[in-house]
């Protein structure tokens, strides 16, 4: 479990890193799929990302990190992976990029079930269903 949760959250952990190191050029992408106000956009979402990363990584409220995780994902999957949208020589890659975002997304809502009783997690929030 602590092997998979440092590969998962070091995932969004690198991601948000990137956001944030490629600011300039995220932030022209963002701008040419319509998103407003580009930079903005590009440093609160790799914020989401390295909160929620981090917060899996160290235990630290794992619920809510994976909510933040997911709260970036789907709507990214929407609006910036849009393959049904795209030229044709663009579609295989933005359906690659938007299934795998799926795919992350869910993950993160089935690790929510487990999260306050993760070995080694520093603080955990306990849910209702429990």
């Amino acid at each position: 479990m602590l092997i998979g949760r440092f590969i998962f959250g070091g995932f969004f952990i690198f991601g948000g890193l990137n956001h944030f190191m490629n600011l300039g050029m995220m932030a022209e992408y963002a701008r040419s799929k319509g998103t407003p106000a580009p930079k903005v956009a590009v440093a609160g979402t790799g914020a989401l990302l390295l909160a929620g990363g981090l917060s899996v990584v160290l235990g630290i409220l794992p619920v809510i990190g994976l909510i933040l995780i997911v709260v970036f994902l789907l709507p990214v999957s929407f609006v910036m992976h849009d393959f049904w949208a795209v030229p044709e020589e663009q579609k295989m890659d933005q359906q690659i990029h938007f299934m795998k975002n799926v795919a992350l997304a869910g993950a993160a809502l089935a690790l929510m079930y487990g999260a306050p009783s993760w070995p080694l997690a520093l603080w955990a929030l306990k849910l209702p269903y429990e």
